[in-house]
């Protein structure tokens, strides 16, 4: 089911950005029943994936639903990897995902003769958060490293190399797990090898929630998560700016966008089945993520697509309709 924490900020956005005239134009729905007339379509359409692409699915959903009364879309959050597990076993019909679909999964897919389209719904600048009251602004790659890295054994901020300020707080480590596209992108980016990372930081699963409040409650705490969720809560956090070998960058919209974020600005991406697609009401749905994209991202504060990539996602959707 759609989650209820999205519902008040999905409910302001629709006010805010007028969403409902968005489906008024023919030119550009084929399918009548996308078009706020509720009328015609029905059915379900599954989604499962990424907790850092989840909330633009809730909110999708939700505005979704609002047009299109007779159609029940469900969005559930095992991880990008637990996702891709069931949707390759035709479980779902689409998959959300913080990172693209991996050789093995491709394997599986192929195995079941699950077909799919990949599609850019959003961009993200992957945060790496603190304690307000942390005085480093800014950490290098080759510190995130020494830091995260299989090998690293740094108790103390004290211990960080190079560290801009004089911090002695114990270093408590926050992030996702293995079944995580963010696990994955993070330990590649940062490590040089997906899933090498330490053992002994505090595993949160796909609850991001706990990563904020961890670092919320230690002044030494550092947590990496997908920018929406810092974005959320950047009362409660800091958002650290990396500094890939160029100077130190700030998780922006900008920055993301254009890739200045280096190296942890990335896109994130829903995975459609062929079978899904021959649906009415899961193609509709599709339809109206990338055609909506702007109001959906900005109604959870997430990063839209740059326009070469909506022209992108027009066309492949276009073709699909046919």
């Amino acid at each position: 089911m759609v989650s209820n924490r999205w519902l008040s900020v999905v409910s302001a956005g629709v006010l805010a950005l007028g969403l409902a005239a968005c489906g008024s134009d023919d030119d550009n729905n084929p399918d009548d029943g996308a078009n706020g007339d509720g009328g015609s379509l029905s059915g379900s359409v599954l989604i499962d994936g990424s907790s850092t692409v989840a909330p633009l699915s809730e909110a999708a959903a939700e505005l979704f639903m609002g047009e299109n009364g007779g159609v029940q879309v469900d969005v559930a959050t095992s991880g990008t990897g637990g996702g891709f597990e069931k949707f390759c076993n035709g479980e779902t019909d689409i998959s959300d995902a913080s990172r693209p679909i991996g050789d093995d999964e491709i394997a599986i897919c192929e195995a079941n003769s699950v077909a799919y389209e990949q599609l850019t719904v959003a961009n993200d600048a992957l945060s790496v958060v603190v304690h307000p009251d942390n005085p480093v602004d800014c950490l290098t790659v080759e510190q995130l490293t020494a830091m995260w890295g299989p090998d690293s054994t740094l108790a103390s901020w004290s211990d960080v190399p190079d560290l801009e300020a004089d911090f002695g707080e114990p270093l408590e480590l926050y992030g996702p797990g293995p079944d995580s596209g963010t696990f994955d992108y993070f330990t590649e980016a940062v490590n040089g090898e997906e899933g090498a990372i330490r053992t002994d930081y505090n595993n949160i699963g796909e609850n991001d929630e706990s990563g904020i409040v961890g670092v919320e409650g230690s002044p030494g705490g550092l947590f990496f998560v997908g920018y929406t969720y810092f974005a959320e809560n950047q009362d409660r956090v800091k958002a650290l700016q990396i500094d890939g070998g160029g100077g130190c960058v700030a998780p922006t919209e900008e920055t993301a966008q254009d890739g200045s974020y280096a190296p942890l600005s990335r896109g994130l991406f829903i995975y459609v089945s062929s079978s899904a697609l021959s649906k009415p009401e899961a193609l509709a749905f599709v339809q109206f993520y990338i055609e909506n994209n702007d109001a959906i991202s900005g109604a959870v504060g997430a990063i839209a697509m740059t326009q070469e990539q909506k022209d992108e996602a027009t066309t492949q959707v276009d073709t699909l309709v046919g």
